[in-house]
C-alpha cells in the first residue's frame, strides 16, 4: 500500500454561507464517509482546517492575513489515505461529500523516505 494526501478545496464559506440544513446534512455525510474510510483500514489520518492562518513569503518578509486562496477557494482539509496505487485512491476520493458543496480533491502521492 502508499500514501497519499488528498486536498480539499472548496468555496470560501465566509463569502456564501450554506443553511443550517444542508450543513448538519453535510457534516453527517462526512461523518459516514470517515467512519466508512476508517473500518476499511485506508484512513491513515487527516483533519478539517480552519479560517485563521497566514500565507508566508519571502523568508518571511511578506505574510499575508488569512488562508491562501485560487479564486475564491480555499483548501478546507487534508486527509491521508492508503491506496494501492493512484487509480485506487482516485475510485475512493470519488464516493467522497466534497463534491456536495462544489469542492473537489487534489489526490498526490506520498514520496517514501529512502
Amino acid at each position: 500500500m502508499k500514501d497519499f494526501l488528498v486536498l480539499f478545496r472548496e468555496p470560501d464559506g465566509r463569502k456564501e454561507v450554506p443553511s443550517a440544513e444542508f450543513q448538519a446534512s453535510h457534516e453527517r455525510h462526512w461523518k459516514a464517509w470517515i467512519g466508512k474510510m476508517s473500518e476499511s483500514g485506508k484512513l491513515a489520518g487527516g483533519n478539517s482546517l480552519t479560517l485563521n492562518g497566514s500565507v508566508v513569503k519571502n523568508a518571511g518578509k511578506d505574510v499575508l492575513n488569512g488562508p491562501h486562496r485560487v479564486g475564491e477557494e480555499i483548501v478546507g482539509g487534508y486527509l491521508l489515505i492508503r491506496a494501492s496505487d493512484l487509480q485506487d485512491a482516485i475510485n475512493v476520493v470519488g464516493s467522497c461529500p466534497i463534491f456536495e458543496a462544489d469542492g473537489y480533491a487534489e489526490v498526490r502521492e506520498v514520496m517514501s523516505q529512502g
